[in-house]
């Protein structure tokens, strides 16, 4: 299970043009259900996602990474997102073999949903339309992204990639920014 967290100002689900979720200051949740993935899975992600420290101290704004959405009474947006398990290793064209099916796939978001509303308040918890053409709009702050994998990696059997070494003479925004500057040696 992959889930995409955002620490947002505020968040919105349209469908149809039709708002159908919104919240304000809390976490947009983008979440990729793969087709092995079990309970266990929910518990890792759904754990994570509620007590992941991404918010500033309530008590003073100039210490940050000490406050979850619990913490803060937060609220979360979650957005079930199939595409988030695609394997894109091979050509140009995505692979979603590794994403679970539609039906399966909604009876484990339902489930996930459930236990996120057992492990907070399940009336700060709203989300998307499984399966429907949806329009997300967010303001995110900071901005504050997370990428997070119940099992990491192993979704995706890939060889290790090899360190890539620039060029000499690569025309890269560095090497133009310095050939821009006047030369201070004359």
């Amino acid at each position: 299970m992959r889930a995409v967290i955002q620490r947002v100002a505020s968040a919105s689900v349209t469908v149809d043009n039709e708002i159908i979720s919104k919240i304000s200051k809390g976490l947009m949740v983008l979440v990729g259900i793969g087709t092995d993935d079990t309970e266990a899975d929910i518990t890792s992600i759904t754990n994570k996602i509620v007590n992941l420290r991404v918010f500033n101290d309530p008590a003073d704004s100039n210490k940050m990474w000490k406050a979850s959405v619990k913490d803060i009474d937060g609220e979360i947006l979650c957005v079930s997102q199939f595409t988030l398990l695609a394997n894109t290793t091979k050509g140009n064209k995505p692979d979603f073999h590794k994403a679970m099916s539609t039906e399966p796939g909604r009876i484990m978001y339902a489930t996930f949903l459930e236990r996120l509303g057992q492990a907070y308040k399940p009336e700060k918890i709203q989300d998307g339309r499984f399966g429907a053409m949806m329009n997300v709009s967010l303001t995110n702050e900071g901005p504050v992204t997370f990428t997070i994998d119940s099992r990491k990696f192993e979704y995706v059997d890939a060889p290790p990639a090899k360190p890539i070494k620039a060029a000499k003479g690569a025309n890269t925004p560095r090497s133009r920014e310095k050939s821009a500057q006047p030369d201070s040696s004359s």
